[in-house]
């Protein structure tokens, strides 16, 4: 995620919490990226470095007739910008400021084995206590860590893996006989 990309979501969720339209242009963004999705002519025309600005922004004019003033504006002027292409990263980064504003963290919990639900759920709580945040959980499982987990939020990794407690260790015999 470049700077320019965390201004750009950092003026448009300043202004979406301004005028307390949070709801409405998260909803209006999704929608925007589900129809690049839907329909990939969308993304390649505007993506389409032969297309000058002024034809970008008023196809975006034309989709979002009626919609959330601050999403269409929003996605008017990075069309303009010629950064329409990294709508999808700047959403990224919008949805991060949320979550933070209303105190989510989301965690991606990976795990040599499938945990039960009770074990998720208490892991959960364990995080939230920790953190004071609510805590959004996604899990994955890694049959390669051996056992353990790995706890990633953000750029903050937690690894209490077998195979990373085996890495650190091969890395500090490794350091010692140097």
């Amino acid at each position: 995620m470049g700077i320019v990309e965390r201004k750009y979501a950092q003026a448009l969720y300043n202004a979406a919490l301004d005028r307390k339209r949070l709801s409405e242009v998260r909803s209006g963004l999704v929608d925007f990226l589900e129809a690049e999705r839907e329909v990939p002519e969308l993304a390649a025309v505007l993506a389409n470095p032969e297309l000058d600005s002024a034809s970008k922004v008023a196809l975006v004019d034309d989709l979002l007739q009626g919609d959330e003033p601050l999403v269409r504006n929003f996605l008017r002027l990075l069309a303009e910008k010629a950064r329409i292409t990294t709508v999808e990263e700047i959403v990224r980064e919008f949805e991060a400021l949320v979550a933070v504003g209303e105190k989510r963290l989301r965690v991606v919990v990976t795990t040599a084995q499938e945990l039960s639900e009770e074990e998720a759920r208490s892991l959960v709580s364990k995080i939230e206590a920790a953190t004071g945040n609510q805590v959004e959980a996604r899990r994955h499982v890694d049959p390669s860590l051996l056992g353990g987990l790995i706890v990633q939020a953000g750029s903050l990794r937690l690894d209490a893996s077998v195979r990373g407690r085996i890495e650190k260790l091969r890395t500090e015999l490794v350091e010692t006989r140097s």
